[in-house]
């Protein structure tokens, strides 16, 4: 550590709140954030701003109009009239002028007698902001592409006594010194605001406005705008008011741009630890605070990215007890230094960032330790390759889609999607993807906390132009014919994947289309080809030598083909299927003759309101339709909510990227998400049925009363929170944190409710293998009073220090019966074998009460006998 160079750096600016007068104690916050919506992705290769558009359209609903933002990164030169050699070396200074009369006094005073300006370039709007949905007129922008001055420079230097500090970041803190005080005269100070500094980083720009981020793109033309890396924000403050943008996100650092979902519990706290660096915010929000705090880390302090989070979200409990001990020796160092800055309450971070002289740029996703706000990773890697993150799938999901409609080498699914426990003593709960530019091209590449590679599964990934009919293909053909005149679904499923280890692609492209053809000769060979298709996404079984993201969207595609050939509403052709969309809404009328199938094409349908999909399904329930297939889904919430009590006659299946609150408040139905699943499911669910195929985000099933409930995967933080009543569910992988905190379920052997957690997951040949631990987290069963908890756990790796509230039982043959119905039916549902995949440990198999522990509730008896002290 260069701790005379810190110091130098550090003390250098100490003069500058003293020129401005700034008072010891920190301003209050301007705002209260809500629960913002988040995004970004970094490609290999640079893509338009019109694929940061779709996703923040997506999560409109995650801002409510008070401001949104973008930052790009890794940018294309020539788009900005300059050379890459100038792009690298040069930075790129935004100035957003809320008076367009207060340019010629910026550029007299904060622009012109400090910096040598290559290149001037007003940004002009693309459209009238009233055109684009806009209230508020936004800034004009000037882009100044600039070096300090070589005089300037140098009395800097020499002034601030910085000796120990190299050339360039002298000229780093140059610059950002200049943006304060630029932004302290017009901006910051009391009075009129005129100007401020968006942005002043190398080969990275930010644009926002008082509305949403993807007005952004509108306004200002990015549509074409070329990049690697993009983030963007939907703004949703709860409190305060927000006239301009200088209180949306992206925040600038130095070199990065952040922005957040959450809010600190300690803001001022955070603040007075950036004043002893003599550091003040300007716009007074805690995302300010953020990207000023991470700047500090990585540019004054110099840390390893490790550190840097390490510092921001510090490892506690029986994470920090789990890490080598070198690392623990490290570890309470920066904690003792830094714990004080290191933010506090509901807060998810995504950080584009660049180190051009490196060729190096990043996009980082850090989680807070008590996971408080929704988060999902994704990773593609193939021919270009593309790391995602956002506070929804179904953001990743339209990215994907957005892009491959222009660009068919990204996928619409990607190789991997997973949700980070902050803190996690496995992956630290942060992943980060670097854009690295070579010679040759760039590469793109992703890592936990601790540096450990995050790879693709490999196998045949290109989806091709044309069918290949595999060599036994009349056999098949005879075998498809005859699984389908028995309505043998699962048959034919099995007969299926026992080939896929030795086809390719193209043969199972040949194999969707052959299914399709069935599928066109009448409504009971159509309704088992749609089981049939999947079972093939839902189910877990080796594909070989393909990569099975591939061989999922060639089969969902299928799907999505049979769908769209079923018979319009208004055709009444007295097939089965009826398929209404959001042009046809208005013909929704009672089913007919042998009409019992409503699909429904959702794609058109806003995600929430009136007009949504969700309510026009309640709408045909009303009429007399019980079964409905929803498809084309990107990210409708709601599914289910609304059809009132008694519906046991009601199934509904989701396909796509469904969206929050499925199933929540359901009394009966069944709901299949054939899929993963977002956040909020199942909240307040009285009864009936829910299935995911996959895993299911934050909050999961809260304050649930009941249901039977089937999970594929994992499910993200706090699912249960408290549940009464009598739900039962089964989840076969695990939860990241504070499953079942406050479970008020009762005695299970009683109507009351329990989770199974089985603690496995399948690989990538569709076995079923354990997991490092059943539960990684310190919260399991947190202050219940009821119910229990079945979990896998053969080698007894759950301590009771993860209990808080919790005690470990004895496993009875009671509770054995108790759960093994439930179990059975997991075992149809996924293929998840009782005596094959959970009774089987090591390669012998074991008795339930060997395998299965049971965690249930400890009656807290001295908390009835305490008193109030006075």
């Amino acid at each position: 550590m260069h701790s005379s160079r810190i110091q130098e750096i550090v003390a250098c600016r100490k003069a500058l709140l003293k020129e401005w007068g700034l008072s010891d104690v920190p301003r209050e916050k301007a705002a209260e954030e809500g629960g913002c919506g988040v995004v970004g992705f970094a490609t290999s290769v640079p893509v338009s701003g019109r694929h940061i558009f779709e996703p923040s359209v997506q999560m409109h609903n995650r801002g409510n109009g008070k401001g949104g933002g973008i930052a790009a990164a890794c940018l294309d030169p020539t788009q900005m009239g300059i050379d890459e050699a100038t792009l690298k070396s040069h930075y790129l200074l935004q100035v957003a002028y809320i008076d367009p009369k207060a340019i010629d006094d910026v550029e007299a005073q904060w622009i012109m007698p400090h910096l040598d300006v290559v290149h001037r370039n007003v940004l002009q709007p693309k459209a009238d902001y009233r055109d684009v949905g806009l209230e508020v007129k936004p800034p004009d922008i000037l882009q100044y592409v600039v070096r300090a001055k070589a005089a300037a420079l140098s009395a800097f230097r020499k002034t601030n006594r910085m000796v120990s500090v190299s050339d360039r970041d002298i000229e780093d803190e140059f610059i950002y010194q200049n943006s304060f005080r630029l932004n302290r005269n017009c901006y910051a100070s009391l009075g009129e605001q005129r100007a401020f500094v968006l942005s002043h980083a190398r080969d990275l720009l930010i644009f926002k406005v008082v509305g949403y981020a993807e007005q952004v793109v509108q306004y200002y033309g990015l549509e074409d705008f070329r990049a690697q890396i993009w983030i963007a924000h939907q703004r949703y403050p709860t409190k305060g008011r927000v006239w301009h943008p200088g209180g949306a996100h992206p925040f600038i650092g130095m070199n990065e741009a952040l922005v957040h979902n959450g809010d600190f519990a300690n803001y001022y706290s955070v603040s007075e630890y950036l004043r002893q660096h003599n550091i003040v915010p300007q716009f007074l929000t805690d995302t300010e605070v953020s990207a000023l705090l991470f700047d500090l880390l990585i540019r004054v302090y110099r840390y390893p990215l490790e550190y840097v989070i390490e510092a921001i979200a510090p490892t506690t409990e029986l994470d920090f007890d789990k890490l080598p001990a070198e690392k623990q020796t490290v570890y309470r160092a920066i904690q003792r230094l830094h714990v004080h800055g290191s933010p506090d309450g509901p807060w998810f971070f995504i950080i584009a960032a660049g180190n051009p002289d490196e060729g190096t740029y990043r996009l980082l996703g850090i989680t807070d330790t008590a996971m408080l706000r929704p988060q999902v990773f994704a990773l593609q890697e193939g021919d270009v390759s593309i790391g995602l993150v956002a506070s929804e799938k179904q953001a990743i999901d339209a990215t994907l889609r957005s892009l491959n409609d222009v660009d068919k080498r990204f996928r619409r699914i990607a190789d991997r999607y997973w949700n980070a426990r902050g803190g996690s003593h496995t992956d630290g709960g942060a992943f980060c993807f670097t854009v690295e530019k070579r010679t040759d091209g760039c590469e793109l590449h992703c890592a936990d906390k601790f540096g450990r590679a995050i790879l693709s599964p490999s196998g045949e990934y290109r989806i091709p132009d044309g069918e290949e009919a595999p060599s036994d293909a009349s056999e098949l053909e005879a075998a498809v014919v005859n699984f389908l005149d028995a309505k043998d679904a699962p048959g034919l499923f099995q007969e299926l994947v026992g080939r896929f280890p030795h086809w390719r692609l193209s043969h199972v492209l040949w194999l969707v289309n052959r299914l399709l053809l069935h599928a066109a000769r009448s409504d009971a060979r159509c309704a088992a080809v749609i089981e049939v298709l999947s079972l093939l996404i839902d189910r877990r079984s080796s594909c070989g030598t393909m990569r099975r993201s591939s061989v999922v969207e060639i089969v969902q595609r299928g799907i999505d083909r049979i769908l769209d050939g079923t018979a319009p509403i208004a055709a009444r052709t007295g097939s089965r299927f009826a398929r209404i969309d959001y042009g046809s809404r208005h013909a929704l009328r009672p089913p007919e003759a042998q009409e019992s199938v409503l699909v429904i094409f959702a794609r058109d349908f806003p995600p929430e309101g009136e007009a949504c999909d969700a309510r026009l399904a309640v709408r045909a329930h009303e009429l007399g339709w019980r079964r409905f297939i929803v498809y084309g889904l990107k990210g409708q919430r709601f599914h289910g909510c609304g059809f009132g009590p008694n519906t046991d006659d009601v199934r509904m299946d989701l396909y796509g990227s469904s969206g929050d609150y499925a199933a929540s408040g359901i009394d009966g139905m069944e709901i299949r998400i054939h899929g993963n699943a977002q956040d909020q499911l199942g909240q307040i669910l009285k009864r009936g049925k829910l299935v995911i195929f996959g895993d299911v985000g934050q909050t999961f099933m809260y304050g649930a009363k009941g249901g039977e409930v089937y999970v594929m995967g994992n499910a993200a933080g706090r699912p249960l929170i408290n549940a009464v009543g009598k739900p039962r569910v089964v989840i076969n992988g695990t939860c990241l944190d504070f499953l079942a905190e406050s479970f008020m379920a009762g005695d299970p052997h009683r109507g009351g409710g329990f989770v199974v957690l089985n603690g496995v997951r399948f690989d990538e040949q569709g076995r079923i293998v354990p997991l490092d631990t059943p539960y990684p987290g310190s919260n399991l069963f947190s202050l219940a009073s009821g119910g229990a908890i079945y979990a896998r756990d053969p080698h007894r790796k759950l301590v009771q220090e993860q209990l808080n509230g919790g005690e470990f039982a004895e496993m009875t043959e009671a509770d054995w019966r108790l759960i093994l119905p439930y179990l059975e039916e997991n075992q149809r549902l996924f293929g998840v074998d009782i005596e094959r995949d959970l009774l089987q440990v090591d390669g012998m198999r074991r008795s339930f009460a060997e395998v299965y522990r049971k965690i249930q509730a400890v009656q807290l008896a001295v908390l009835a006998r305490a008193t109030v002290p006075e």
